[in-house]
């Protein structure tokens, strides 16, 4: 057998194969001979098919199982002896033209995994946002946490900003309705901005049973193509105003928040350890991102078609299941793999990186790391005992934990070696201004 390797271009190779035919017909011959003892067929006893039947209804399939190995062990020989790490699969075809009787001529063209030269990060700055949790924030928490269990009574006063009122609306352009302006029953919450700011103002100021009609104008580059930069004349009839009622922070305000003896001090720590918690998930996020695109910035590399393009594909199955479980019919939502592209060769970048890291400098997750963030998270269960049983009896479940391990071990080792400010942040803008 003989086997030669050529380097077609920086990571792509073409291995040709030569393996004697007289190999081929022996392997085949004796492949047969061992199925004639087992094989049945009707009108012949078990073990009883001659040889000339047994080849003429699995010779073509026995020879092609027989080239295939040989193909395939000679493939490995040489990445083994080559010393050469193959990415994806390689691209097998049968040479024809020139061809040795003796022979048969295979080619395996295939690519290989990059060398990562990793760069270096002692000039890379990183700002560390910073806040310290105090009783202000566990104040606007609870703001938030009140309005999200917001109580609506009627109101016999005309609407006002914060009050949801119920509509009944017909909208014409030029006197004739158009598609999607007209409702029924429809709530909104005066403020909220989920409709245009026309038609919140020409409620505003309405009380119940009270009808209306004025004028709303699309903007130009509104989503409706029908309706974009035109002027509505918009009918609404008010069914309802219902005001704001907010919860008093209370016992039993605290014990719909989970503490059971309904003691506000509790519910306020409680708070506070849920935000700290929040605060540093945030945080360790935003330096995580930031170290990441360090490394793609200061790291010199070849990506391999065939990686970019597994991955992709496993993307678009991914994209394609989230869409269908959510009730999505992907003809009327089909999925371009070109959008997803330049996700997928980061993720491969990223990948041979964080590859190269971990091997270099022994960053491999350990047990009690793992332990560590699965316990972490398994605090924002009501039973974290049963939440951390779970996770480690589901082996992929595990070793979403096990990345998540290996990447904090980068990200400290990066942090370790590049500089890094800390630079303190308000509430709001690490948190997302409260609505």
């Amino acid at each position: 057998m003989q086997t030669t390797i050529e380097t077609l271009d920086r990571l792509e190779r073409r291995l040709d194969v030569a393996v004697p035919a007289e190999h081929i017909e022996r392997e085949v011959e004796q492949r047969l001979r061992k199925l004639s003892r087992t094989v049945r067929m009707d009108g012949f006893r078990p073990g009883k098919v001659p040889l000339r039947i047994v080849e003429q209804h699995y010779g073509p399939q026995v020879r092609s199982e027989v080239i295939g190995d040989a193909v395939q062990k000679a493939f490995a020989q040489a990445i083994q002896e080559q010393n050469l790490r193959v990415a994806g699969y390689p691209r097998i075809e049968r040479k024809t033209e020139g061809g040795d009787e003796k022979q048969l001529a295979f080619s395996a063209t295939f690519e290989i995994y990059p060398e990562v030269k990793l760069g270096d990060l002692k000039t890379v700055k990183i700002a560390r946002p910073t806040h310290a949790v105090d009783d202000a924030d566990v104040d606007r928490t609870l703001a938030i946490l009140r309005k999200q269990r917001v109580a609506w009574e009627a109101a016999t006063r005309a609407s006002q900003l914060g009050d949801r009122v119920t509509l009944d609306f017909i909208g014409r352009i030029d006197g004739s309705e158009f598609a999607g302006g007209k409702g029924s029953g429809m709530a909104l919450v005066i403020g909220e901005g989920r409709l245009l700011p026309e038609l919140e103002a020409g409620v505003t100021g309405a009380k119940a049973g009270e009808r209306k009609t004025f004028p709303v104008s699309f903007p130009a580059d509104y989503a409706g193509k029908d309706v974009a930069g035109k002027t509505a004349s918009f009918e609404v009839s008010v069914i309802t105003v219902e005001s704001p009622k907010l919860p008093e922070v209370d016992a039993e305000f605290a014990k719909s928040l989970g503490v059971a003896d309904g003691d506000t001090g509790k519910m306020r720590e409680e708070i506070k350890a849920n935000v700290e918690r929040e605060i540093k998930k945030r945080v360790e996020n935003e330096v995580k991102q930031k170290v990441m695109q360090a490394l793609i910035d200061t790291t010199s590399i070849a990506l391999p078609k065939a990686l970019v393009e597994m991955e992709l594909q496993r993307m678009v199955q991914q994209a394609r299941a989230d869409l269908q479980s959510r009730g999505v019919k992907l003809e009327k939502l089909p999925i371009d793999p070109a959008v997803l592209e330049g996700q997928a060769r980061r993720r491969v970048t990223l990948g041979l990186i964080l590859g190269e890291l971990v091997k270099e400098h022994g960053l491999a997750a350990k047990p009690e790391q793992v332990r560590a963030l699965v316990t972490d998270h398994a605090q924002t269960f009501e039973q974290p005992f049963e939440v951390v049983r779970w996770v480690y009896s589901e082996p992929q479940r595990l070793s979403e934990f096990e990345g998540l391990a290996v990447e904090m071990n980068v990200v400290n080792w990066v942090l370790e070696h590049a500089q890094v400010e800390d630079k303190a942040i308000g509430f709001d803008e690490l948190m997302g201004a409260a609505t």
